[in-house]
């Protein structure tokens, strides 16, 4: 792309985004980190329609509060209505980035009040999460990406290359913050970014983080059409005290899975795995008398125990 197009290639794509998904008529806010993708976003949100700036200080690296500071200035420099500095307190469940991850989504949240947050993830993004999640295994779920718009985030770069959010900010003489941690080979999406994505466009001759994002695309459609089928599905299911084994032993393998994600999440289950959701349908589809499936609730003290009894499925909490 012509550098001095970045810009406009950025605000026609907000600008598409905003008309698909109708949320054009409030104030925005922006997750800005300071970095070249939110920083360009920043700058293009903030001549479009009165924008909050809402800067994350998790406190992890020595100078964060200089470096969210910085940000903060640069919001208002651009045109920013407000900009707020959010320091969090980052826990351990997950490991380190997913810990930060949850943390920040958290205050993002609680911070915007129910207005539309924006978020600068970029189509490489997209193609990164997507390798992360077939590594992983965990499933057409993970890798169907991020949403593009699922309230109050909305991505709308999710096309957008990042050498253009980079240009953008040359474009408009920006100097934004590089985060070492994103050249940290210790960080499992940073090695991702560095080596693997890299080799496969070698490799494949080029065009794989293009594809990886339509793989995406592809795959979060039918993900919602099962989802929808699913939910009715559910309510179909459920009897007095859980749900129908019987039932759901006549459902497509990847219907009744989605089924049963839906109730072990309705009942309050967190962070469920592909193999825990698994280990549940085989109390449906091999069921031989064995005991129940723990899965995360959320809470320390406690866990959520899926269970198999006089042909229902149960939930149950257990102390830890």
């Amino acid at each position: 792309m012509d550098r001095t197009g970045a810009v406009a290639a950025l605000r026609e794509a907000v600008s598409a985004f905003t008309r698909r998904y109708s949320i054009g008529e409030k104030p925005w806010c922006v997750a800005l980190s300071g970095g070249p993708d939110s920083l360009a976003l920043t700058a293009v949100c903030a001549g479009m329609q009165p924008t909050t700036a809402l800067i994350v200080d998790h406190g992890l690296q020595d100078g964060s509060a200089a470096v969210a500071d910085t940000a903060r200035r640069q919001a208002l420099d651009l045109g920013c209505v407000e900009a707020r500095v959010l320091r969090v307190d980052v826990g351990r469940g997950g490991g380190p980035e997913a810990a930060a991850r949850t943390a920040r989504y958290a205050a993002l949240q609680d911070a915007s009040a129910g207005a539309a947050v924006l978020l600068g993830h970029t189509l490489d993004d997209q193609a990164e999460t997507v390798l992360l999640g077939l590594g992983r295994g965990s499933g057409s779920r993970s890798l169907a990406g991020m949403r593009s718009h699922q309230p109050p985030w909305c991505r709308p770069l999710l096309g957008v290359r990042r050498t253009v959010t980079h240009a953008a900010c040359d474009e408009l003489r920006l100097s934004p913050w590089q985060d070492p941690h994103n050249a940290d080979r210790r960080y499992t999406r940073a090695r991702v970014r560095l080596d693997v994505l890299p080799l496969l466009e070698d490799v494949l001759g080029g065009g794989v983080a293009d594809a990886l994002a339509r793989t995406a695309a592809a795959l979060r459609e039918d993900c919602d059409a099962l989802d929808d089928l699913a939910h009715a599905e559910l309510g179909a299911a459920v009897v007095e005290q859980g749900l129908d084994a019987g039932r759901l032993n006549e459902l497509p393998d990847a219907l009744r899975r989605r089924v049963i994600r839906l109730w072990l999440l309705g009942g309050g289950a967190t962070d469920l795995t592909d193999n825990q959701i698994r280990r549940v349908d085989e109390l449906v589809t091999n069921w031989h008398g064995q005991g129940g499936v723990a899965v995360g609730s959320g809470l320390r003290s406690q866990r959520l125990v899926a269970a198999r009894r006089d042909g229902r499925l149960q939930l149950h909490r257990e102390p830890v």
